[in-house]
């Protein structure tokens, strides 16, 4: 590892603890990022190694609240233009395509509640920023801060496998899936298998594919269902919860352009997933995190996907006296 000559080793400073506090990764991680990194990197300028500027980077993300000047802004964008690749971040933010990931993932899930066939789970979060110069009106959301709606989904294991960070405000959820890859992918039936499900509550709507909870569930497996669902995908609300409490810059304020604070909120679910790969903790010192993206109400729009969701809760979440009364009298499932 390269070290400025001027100064010490940050790494050889601070023991594993010291680095999680600042850093939020330990030393085997940061090393780990200088090598992914190190081609990305301009080192032009032989002042600062790469091993700082990403710690730098780090720090900021970490915290939140750092002044940085001049140089070290120049430095930290353009490292975050390079997590922001396409071709980078899609090595450390992958959706379950292949067939053993998709079998592990609806095992991972069906292991917390016992809802079957399910991939992912779905929610928005808004992450504030400062007012923009340009379409300032736009990114005031209902709660009457700036922000960006951004659309992830996290599988069993609290690992982010799809992220979009790109809409201002209270931007529907419904909206933002809509015009998602996400949607194209499953509709033009690149997910493997008949029967794989996401998960998102109430303001999404019911698809094929998008299982939502039943606003009046009836008594029995509908009820059932209902609460499976609820247990099931508060993984996501966990997970954002993870996210926001490990890399605090989504907590508070980011105070940059709209297309820069989504750069930082893609470079932080990278992070987070490096993080849960390399099985970095997050230190209990941190303060907790909200998880939850803004309740937007019941999606009143067409919902395909009714059938299906009976489909599953007549099939799955039978007891036993329903399942002898269905043998008796299956016209009543018709």
């Amino acid at each position: 590892m390269a070290a400025n000559n001027h100064q010490p080793n940050v790494l050889d400073i601070y023991n594993g603890r010291q680095l999680l506090e600042r850093y939020r990764l330990d030393r085997e991680g940061i090393e780990f990022l200088e090598a992914e990194l190190n081609q990305f990197i301009a080192t032009r300028n032989r002042s600062m190694t790469v091993t700082e500027k990403i710690l730098i980077t780090l720090r900021y993300l970490a915290t939140g609240g750092i002044q940085l000047n001049d140089g070290d802004i120049h430095y930290y964008a353009k490292l975050l233009m390079r997590w922001h690749n396409p071709q980078l971040s899609r090595q450390y933010l992958k959706f379950p395509l292949t067939p053993q990931t998709l079998h592990d993932t609806k095992s991972d899930f069906y292991g917390i509640a016992g809802f079957p066939n399910v991939i992912g789970v779905i929610d928005g979060t808004h992450v504030q920023i400062k007012a923009p110069l340009q379409d300032e009106p736009a990114y005031v959301n209902r709660m009457g801060y700036h922000s960006i709606n951004t659309q992830i989904v996290f599988d069993g294991r609290d690992n982010i496998i799809d992220i979009v960070a790109r809409w201002p405000r209270a931007t529907p959820d419904s909206r933002m899936l809509r015009e998602s890859g996400l949607h194209a992918l499953f509709l033009g039936g690149l997910v493997p298998g008949d029967h794989s499900y996401l998960l998102g509550d109430s303001g999404y709507p019911c698809k094929k594919w998008l299982l939502t909870p039943y606003v009046n569930p009836q008594p029995g497996a509908q009820t059932r269902y209902n609460s499976a669902h609820k247990t099931t995908r508060s993984r996501v609300e966990g997970g954002i919860g993870q996210l926001k409490r490990r890399w605090g810059i989504l907590n508070g304020e980011i105070r940059l352009k709209p297309e820069k604070a989504c750069r930082v909120i893609i470079a932080c679910a990278v992070l987070h997933n490096i993080c849960k790969r390399r099985n970095i903790p997050l230190l209990d010192i941190l303060p907790n995190a909200a998880g939850q993206g803004m309740n937007q109400g019941v999606y009143a729009g067409p919902q395909e996907g009714l059938r299906y969701r009976e489909f599953v809760a007549q099939s799955f979440f039978l007891n036993v006296v329903e399942m002898q009364y269905r043998l008796v009298s299956p016209y009543l499932y018709v």
